[in-house]
């Protein structure tokens, strides 16, 4: 059974981490997000097909092309971005959401709050970050 968060409810470096009602707060948080990413998805293919070859002038259907392929690529990042979201809530289910994949370390709830996908403290990202431009610049 979930559990229900008190009104206005935000996490807090006072309680245990992770708790039931952090835990509950973080799912709801990345449900939401994901639904709207969804709801605003679903708004632009009807516009796509509401608006198809609407324009009679070639220079605005060209416009309206360039407008809409910007709104696919966008969407394309919010697909992928709803994968991220996706198994940010599996690692709820398992257990593991709020703690470092590298370190196993909690992620500070400042950083969650801020980007709820995270699966490393800001120090493993920073280092992992490093390790990439390392590796880039050979």
């Amino acid at each position: 059974m979930a559990t229900r968060l008190p009104r206005n409810y935000q996490p807090s470096t006072e309680e245990k981490f992770m708790n039931a009602k952090q835990v509950q707060y973080f799912r709801l948080k990345l449900l939401n997000w994901r639904d709207e990413i969804l709801k605003e998805s679903a708004e632009t293919l009807q516009n796509l097909q509401e608006d198809s070859l609407k324009e009679p002038d070639i220079a605005d259907r060209a416009s309206s092309e360039t407008d809409w392929s910007l709104e696919l690529r966008t969407r394309d990042r919010q697909r992928k971005l709803v994968s991220k979201i996706d198994a940010a809530i599996e690692r709820i289910e398992t257990g593991e959401y709020g703690y470092c994949e590298v370190t196993g370390d909690p992620i500070s709830l400042k950083r969650l709050e801020a980007r709820p996908i995270a699966t490393m403290t800001i120090e493993a990202q920073e280092a992992h970050e490093k390790r990439e431009k390392t590796h880039s610049d050979e």
